[in-house]
């Protein structure tokens, strides 16, 4: 199933797609509207599919607690670490979700950490942490945003411009300048 809703967060509509069937699969968002949205949805689509994940999007735009709760994760209603019991993993490799998991409740809003930190406190390198951030099908419950470059705020998918919003929301103000 996917559930759609629009927010207005810092006088900007913000698009959240969840798919899901009893737990959360996969998340996506978009700044740039619904258009972009639904390529981000096919997107993920692709990925969850090519991961062994059955995706039903057959019943579309149902209505589901999920983006309003992923929506409070963006504001700091909730916690991050507090949806991660929502989150299905399927078709998450047990790195990532080590990564993630890691992430998740180790660094908090407002916190950034260093692709080289993270990769060092995991016992691994920063491409592969790099990899398990581009690869992120929950973005804005773990917090791939936070995830810098030692010179800069670092990469993001789907856009530069995103990263920068989130940190803005959360207090990071050195990277958003």
């Amino acid at each position: 199933m996917l559930g759609v809703e629009r927010f207005r967060i810092s006088e900007r509509d913000l698009w959240i797609a969840v798919i899901f069937e009893k737990k959360i699969d996969g998340i996506t968002f978009s700044l740039d509207g619904r258009g972009f949205l639904d390529e981000r949805i096919r997107s993920l689509i692709s990925f969850l599919t090519a991961r062994g994940v059955t995706v039903d999007v057959q019943h579309r735009d149902i209505k589901s607690p999920f983006p309003d709760r992923v929506v409070k994760t963006v504001t700091g209603e909730i916690e991050n670490e507090v949806l991660l019991k929502e989150l299905s993993f399927r078709g998450v490799t047990p790195f990532e979700r080590r990564v993630y998991e890691f992430l998740t409740k180790r660094i908090k809003r407002g916190n950034i950490i260093t692709y080289g930190e993270l990769a060092r406190a995991l016992g691994t390198s920063p491409r592969a942490i790099g990899g398990a951030m581009r690869r992120n099908p929950y973005p804005l419950v773990i917090p791939c945003h936070r995830v810098i470059s030692a010179g800069g705020i670092g990469y993001y998918t789907p856009k530069i411009s995103y990263k920068r919003f989130l940190l803005e929301i959360e207090g990071v103000k050195k990277w958003t300048s």
